[in-house]
């Protein structure tokens, strides 16, 4: 298996015959201050683990990371207005087969999650993908928006899945963000989520 090894400020690890989680945000969607509270928090999380190898920084990172963005009413909150997640879900959709297989995902206000399975066949690296995916939804959402600024947030964020029970895990959490967030009493009932029942 060939692997995908890049790092900006987390290091990301992909690699064909694997599942992903993977999160990405709109650019602005936290406030500096927040992003800095969270980086240090972060850090404390590495230094617990490096001295308790059983606790997981990265999962304890996530949790708090995303639990701000789905209360943050900072910055650009605007991927579920009609036009905008269409966009979106319709490029999630798009790389469905040639990126990645496509298991999951959830359109939030101002972050995507995204569920994916990568056959060993796959051709295209899925950092690949994922920069295709963000700069083609940047364009039609700028052009839709009638705006020229930076759309997503540079970093993406993404876990490598285990094992099924983790990935059904994954997938719960995914589908059941809007509810978490107050979003949704029930997640059938957001209408910005898939899950491909398999």
């Amino acid at each position: 298996m060939e692997l995908t090894y890049y790092q900006r400020f987390l290091p990301h690890i992909l690699g064909a015959g694997e599942s992903y989680f993977i999160t990405f945000r709109l650019a602005g969607s936290l406030p500096r201050e927040v992003v800095l509270r969270l980086m240090e928090e972060r850090e404390l999380l590495r230094k617990s683990a490096a001295a308790s190898p059983a606790t997981q920084p990265r999962e304890g990172f996530f949790s708090t990371f995303d639990g701000v963005l789905d209360r943050s009413d900072h910055g650009p909150c605007y991927l579920c207005g009609a036009a905008e997640s269409a966009i979106v879900k319709a490029a999630l959709h798009y790389a469905d087969g040639p990126g990645y297989e496509l298991l999951a995902y959830c359109v939030m206000p101002n972050h995507v999650h995204l569920v994916v399975h990568l056959p060993l066949e796959i051709v295209t690296p899925l950092a690949r993908t994922l920069q295709r995916l963000k700069s083609h939804t940047a364009r039609h959402l700028n052009r839709l928006r009638k705006d020229n600024g930076r759309v997503w947030q540079r970093e993406s964020y993404d876990h490598r899945i285990r094992n099924a029970r983790e990935l059904a895990a994954t997938i719960a959490y995914t589908l059941n963000n809007p509810v978490k967030a107050g979003l949704a009493a029930d997640w059938q009932q957001w209408p910005h989520s898939y899950w491909r029942e398999e």
